[in-house]
């Protein structure tokens, strides 16, 4: 019996032991995935970024998407982008997890999205755990926040600035603090 992809593997939510296998694929996906995004943070042309960004993810970014570069990616392919999304300076996303993003999201500069998280058992350290992270419409991320693997970030929500969230969000609440707790909701 084959193996299953270790990338559908990561989307499934398994974890991946430092021995496994197929791990070295991994690191071989960094680097092309690397490979692009020097193309695509070396440009300031909006229509170029997109494609390269279209490329990187494996899906069609659509006109109205706005990156300002540099954007960063460890995979790309489990990153899925809506309409109407601004994503701004100097985000990171750890993606191997999965990453949505839908219609109408804000992402200020410096946020990080990640997906991943390892053991605490120092043995099992080197392991790699994932869990997906979904924004939902309309939903703000406010500069230099974190968000942690396994989170959903409800419709219309806000996480303020400097946050690090590793709890779902309400649809219509404000998040913030460290970690971020609700702030006010029904906005």
């Amino acid at each position: 019996m084959e193996t299953q992809d270790i990338f559908e593997r990561l989307r499934n939510g398994e974890t991946i032991s430092s021995d496994d296998p197929q791990a070295y694929r991994m690191r071989e996906a960094s680097f092309a995935t690397k490979a692009l995004l020097i193309k695509m943070n070396s440009t300031a042309n909006p229509d170029e970024i997109r494609a390269l960004l279209s490329e990187i993810t494996g899906t069609e970014i659509d006109e109205s998407v706005t990156v300002f570069t540099p954007l960063h990616l460890n995979y790309g392919k489990h990153t899925r982008i809506g309409k109407n999304v601004f994503i701004n300076f100097d985000c990171v996303f750890l993606d191997l997890g999965g990453i949505t993003i839908e219609d109408h999201v804000l992402i200020a500069p410096k946020v990080s999205l990640l997906t991943e998280g390892h053991p605490l058992d120092p043995n099992e350290r080197q392991s790699l755990i994932p869990k997906p992270i979904h924004i939902k419409k309309n939903a703000w991320i406010g500069a230099n926040a974190t968000v942690l693997q396994g989170v959903t970030i409800g419709e219309n929500a806000v996480v303020a600035a400097g946050s690090v969230v590793s709890k779902d969000v309400p649809d219509h609440a404000v998040v913030g603090g460290i970690p971020a707790k609700i702030i006010k909701e029904n906005v």
